[in-house]
C-alpha cells in the first residue's frame, strides 16, 4: 500500500502514483504603515494541498475504474484521512479536482495508458460533519464487485 484515502487504496493494482507534490500556506494579514513595510499579524494555517500524478497501464496496474470511484468520492462532497504507506497522517482532506489523459488507443478504443493528476485540499479535522460516510464506501466497494 502507497496511500489510503478513506477506503480507496493506492497501490500497484489499482491507482500507484509517481508524484506526490505538498504546498502548504500560512496566513499572515498586513497593515499598512507610514514609511515602513506594513506590519504583519499571524491569522492562521492556509490552504494544504496535495496533488498526486502518476500513470495507469491497465494490462498491468489499476485502470479507468479506480479514476471512476474516485470521481464518485468526490461527487459526494465528504471529506477522508489521508494516510501514507509508512503510517504518516496527513488529515482529512476533499477532493478538489482529478484530471486524466488516455493515449496509445487500443482498436476498440480502450487507452493502454493513462495520465492521472488528483488534487487534494486539506480541511480541518474537527469538521466531523464533512467526514465521509463508511457505509457509501461499502455501497461503492459492493458496486464495483457486483460489476
Amino acid at each position: 500500500m502507497m496511500m489510503a484515502y478513506g477506503m480507496f487504496v493506492f497501490a500497484l493494482n489499482s491507482a500507484p502514483y509517481q508524484e506526490l507534490q505538498r504546498q502548504s500556506a500560512w496566513r499572515h494579514a498586513g497593515q499598512g504603515r507610514v514609511g515602513k513595510r506594513p506590519a504583519r499579524q499571524f491569522l492562521g494555517p492556509g490552504d494544504d494541498t496535495i496533488t498526486l500524478t502518476g500513470t495507469l497501464l491497465p494490462h498491468f496496474t489499476g485502470g479507468q475504474q479506480n479514476l471512476d470511484q474516485l470521481r464518485q468520492m468526490a461527487a459526494e462532497g465528504a471529506a477522508w484521512p489521508l494516510i501514507e504507506g509508512n503510517g504518516t497522517f496527513y488529515g482529512l482532506y476533499v477532493i478538489e479536482s482529478l484530471s486524466e489523459s488516455k493515449s496509445h488507443q487500443m482498436r476498440d478504443g480502450s487507452a493502454q495508458r493513462i495520465g492521472f493528476s488528483l488534487t487534494l485540499q486539506r480541511v480541518d479535522d474537527d469538521r466531523a460533519d464533512l467526514l465521509g460516510s463508511l457505509t457509501g464506501a461499502l455501497a461503492r466497494a459492493a458496486t464495483g464487485i457486483l460489476a
